[in-house]
């Protein structure tokens, strides 16, 4: 039996959010492969969607995808707009996926990752911030989408195991993680 504690997942959603607008801002414009660059925000994104679902995610992803244009020199509402449709789709079953089947909400992920970079490499193109359409896709959403999926790797580790060993009914004990 899966106990619902709205306290608990709004510190978890507050502090994924919080490390992941440090990691955009500090590490991800510093380490790229071609000219890709980690999308922290669509990894915040996606981890609400597959733990909480619903209309938070929706919420989450529109205010991720607003911080990400803002620091960036993207046409601002594109990532939002983006991210949005992308916590809509992945949350659009409101449970957590990756408890139960984390394969598959990784899966997921990298479908999600696949449309969200090509989509918004796309989007620079025809904005005229990108260069060609070798350059939109191979070099940079491809090598961005890799990116982000490894660091969205550690993120729905720690969300599927904490999730899973939370507090019991039995004295308020803890489970064993591992």
């Amino acid at each position: 039996m899966q106990i619902s504690d709205k306290n608990r997942e709004a510190r978890g959603i507050a502090l994924t959010a919080i490390i992941c607008a440090v990691l955009q801002l500090a590490i991800a414009p510093n380490v790229g492969l071609g000219n890709g660059r980690a999308n922290l925000a669509l990894v915040f994104a996606a981890t609400v969607a597959l733990t909480s679902g619903g209309g938070r995610a929706v919420v989450c992803g529109f205010f991720a995808g607003l911080f990400y244009d803002l620091s960036t020199t993207g046409p601002i509402g594109l990532m939002a707009l983006l991210l949005s449709v992308c916590g809509f789709a992945l949350g659009g079953e409101g449970r957590n996926r990756l408890s139960g089947e984390f394969a598959s909400g990784i899966l997921l992920f990298v479908v999600s990752d696949l449309v969200v970079n090509v989509g918004y490499g796309l989007g620079l193109m025809l904005a005229g911030q990108g260069g060609g359409f070798v350059d939109a896709v191979f070099l940079r959403a491809l090598p961005g989408a890799l990116l982000s999926l490894v660091c969205f790797l550690p993120f729905a580790y720690f969300e599927s195991r904490i999730r899973t060993s939370g507090p019991s009914l039995g004295g308020g004990h803890f489970k064993r993680g591992l």
